[in-house]
């Protein structure tokens, strides 16, 4: 048998050991956007998640969580429950105790896979007396708790906002159940003749002390979209996704790879398996290879 260089061994060793490793392509999907974890049906960016909900939920390139509705609006997402099924969202021009301001119309686009939930409590406030809401044939404001509702937000400085003075009368304040005054989910303001909204989905365990409440849009989001075949990916250290025209489920790696099944390498279609790098090395790996076997 004949000798092998050991300045051959070095060679190839050397070669195989840099063979570079896949890289992490800037459309990998990641698992957070800032401080918000992000899981399936949710993507942090294109070709992320499920597509019903890409085309309305989007991570900006400096972190901040949005969702888009109708009109080309937003919310800043601050929260989601994947155990209950709900997203926290707040309209930038909302009002709170903090700090109201004229506020624009809310509408969720009725394609959307998200509803109101009831535990949502809307105030409009600044209103003008002859505003639709206060038709004593129509009875939309809540009578009722919706009148702690108006008082604490009307105890707050931010009232100065929208040209009223602390603890002024609250009749310019209405309260109400969104599901029976929105059509479609829609408030529009300027037809409700009111200067802005604040919505309240939680009062932080006092509900005497607006500053402690939790102001926001709570949503809830179906669960239609779970499937075998993510929980196959997911279970592979992979991210759901979609690609094509079609939106067919693709499992995205971590490492920039695609599969039409997951990351363990048992399906099929993958892609971006190589780089002309990593074929290369390997190709000449192979002839090294061969060269030092004919010495044997």
């Amino acid at each position: 048998m004949k000798a092998i260089n050991t300045t051959h061994i070095l060679l190839l060793t050397l070669l195989l050991i840099n063979i570079p490793p896949l890289p992490s392509l800037p459309g990998t999907c990641r698992d957070t956007c800032g401080p918000i974890p992000i899981k399936y049906p949710f993507g942090s960016g294109s070709g992320c998640g499920h597509p019903a909900f890409s085309r309305y939920v989007k991570c900006s390139p400096g972190g901040a969580l949005r969702l888009s509705t109708a009109g080309d609006a937003y919310l800043d997402v601050s929260s989601i429950d994947y155990a209950s099924g709900s997203l926290a969202a707040a309209d930038p021009l909302m009002s709170t105790c903090a700090s109201m301001q004229n506020s624009g119309s809310f509408s969720l686009d009725p394609g959307s896979p998200f509803s109101l939930s009831p535990d949502n409590i809307f105030a409009l406030v600044g209103c003008s007396t002859t505003s639709p809401v206060f038709d004593p044939d129509a009875d939309f404001c809540d009578t009722g708790s919706g009148q702690t509702v108006c008082r604490g937000l009307y105890s707050c400085r931010g009232v100065e906002g929208i040209g009223l003075e602390p603890h002024d009368p609250i009749s310019t304040c209405c309260v109400y159940e969104p599901m029976q005054v929105f059509a479609g989910s829609v408030l529009d303001l300027p037809k409700l003749q009111c200067s802005s909204y604040s919505a309240v989905y939680g009062f932080g365990g006092s509900e005497g002390d607006p500053m402690r409440w939790q102001y926001g849009i709570l949503l809830r989001f179906n669960d239609s979209y779970e499937s075998s075949d993510c929980r196959n990916c997911e279970d592979s250290g992979g991210f759901c996704g979609f690609e094509g025209v079609e939106e067919s489920f693709v499992c995205r790696c971590r490492n920039g790879v695609n599969s039409t099944v997951n990351c363990y390498g048992r399906g099929n279609g993958w892609s971006r398996a190589g780089t002309p790098g990593i074929q290369t090395a390997l190709t000449i790996g192979g002839f090294l290879l061969m060269w030092m076997i004919a010495f044997l």
